[in-house]
């Protein structure tokens, strides 16, 4: 669980609800039901729009990322892959045909499977390398759907406020009327520049960065297999892979 982002959310959040009550603000009067349908319906849309249904899903799909991002630890894989390595020289590489089915990771059985298949170490590089692009191709798409819907979102909190200004001068006859107009149309703008900057930007950034340490655990599989394929002594397997995360 990532506590960070729980805690970052309940700061940024907090602080903005705290500085309306101290300034003498009820909280009640940025609760705008009209104001978030317009801003959070308007965004979803736009995206949808700008997006194919496979990209939207897998966004959707890589949103509890934000606490509970995917694991990325090394020292288990390089680990196995030592272990690996050590079987295939001992026994040879059809000793690890039994290991592929215990394998969870689709990546990872796949390259253990062309191991034990014995594929060429280049082929092995080029397949996994081409599979790792696609799916961090993907993955980055996903993550762009955060980022388009913050560029979206304060443009229609100023379409949400706008709409409520029209509604207020519809109704200047009737002072009644004025005050939920124009409370929905400063809200929306709240919640457009609010939503932006505190939940969309920021999620979008924070999966990137999950996707990027994705990537480069994967990268640092693909060496390990391909070091085993040609026959590397696992003591220089573990340097290399343990090089992949000096710092």
């Amino acid at each position: 669980m990532d506590i960070l982002t729980i805690a970052g959310l309940l700061l940024g959040l907090g602080g903005i609800l705290l500085g309306q009550m101290l300034e003498g603000g009820k909280v009640a009067s940025i609760l705008q039901l009209t104001a978030f349908i317009i801003v959070i319906g308007g965004t979803t849309g736009a995206i949808m729009v700008q997006y194919t249904l496979p990209v939207f899903i897998k966004a959707l799909k890589m949103l509890p990322w934000m606490i509970f991002p995917p694991k990325s630890a090394p020292q288990p894989i390089v680990e196995k892959i030592l272990e690996w390595s050590n079987t295939a020289r001992k026994n040879g590489l059809l000793a690890l045909e039994s290991l592929v089915d215990s394998i969870a990771d689709p990546f990872l059985q796949k390259g253990l499977q062309m191991l034990v298949d014995g594929t060429e170490p280049e082929k092995i590089r080029a397949t996994l390398e081409v599979e790792l692009l696609a799916r961090e191709e993907l993955d980055r798409q996903a993550a762009k759907v955060f980022e388009s819907a913050g560029g979206y979102a304060p443009t229609i909190g100023i379409l949400g406020a706008v709409l409520g200004l029209i509604h207020v001068m519809e109704n200047l006859a009737d002072p009644a009327k004025l005050g939920a107009g124009i409370a929905t149309a400063f809200v929306a703008t709240i919640y457009g520049v609010g939503s932006a900057n505190l939940l969309f930007l920021p999620i979008s950034n924070k999966l990137k960065g999950v996707v990027h340490e994705q990537s480069y655990l994967r990268e640092m599989i693909i060496e390990g297999l391909v070091a085993i394929a040609e026959g590397e002594n696992p003591k220089i397997i573990e340097s290399r892979l343990q090089s992949f995360y000096a710092r």
